[in-house]
């Protein structure tokens, strides 16, 4: 976890959502043990009720489910979960709006399709013309 704050947002709802990165991006996987609170507020320097309230989301969300005496621990289906739940929401609040710097600034979809395939690939999108 990147331990760099920032003032947008609570720090409890900051470490809730590198957790959530964590198990998008396959660091945690169903299963597995999340850190204790106490090493985590150690670790960062935060009020290990901080640290309780970030992973109390979790719970409350279902992607993390307490297990008494033993931690916390990823729940099964929870990368699954959060993609359906983060693909609605890319689809019904980014979308629209990308849609529309799309039509304002009247780009071609057939170059927005062959550059994002290129970038989405590894290309950087500037290959051959």
């Amino acid at each position: 976890m990147d331990p760099n704050w920032n003032d947008s947002q609570p720090i409890y709802r900051q470490l809730r959502d590198r957790v959530v990165e964590m198990i998008l991006e396959g660091a945690l996987g169903d299963g597995d043990a999340l850190p204790s609170v106490r090493s985590v507020a150690a670790e960062y320097r935060l009020n290990p009720l901080t640290v309780l309230k970030g992973y109390q989301e979790l719970v409350d969300e279902g992607l993390v489910e307490k297990k008494r005496g033993r931690g916390m621990f990823i729940r099964e289906g929870a990368k699954k979960n959060l993609l359906l739940g983060e693909r609605e929401l890319f689809i019904n609040e980014q979308w629209p709006s990308v849609v529309a710097t799309i039509r304002r600034l009247g780009l071609d979809m057939d170059e927005l399709i062959q550059q994002a395939a290129g970038q989405l690939s590894g290309d950087d999108g500037e290959g051959e013309q």
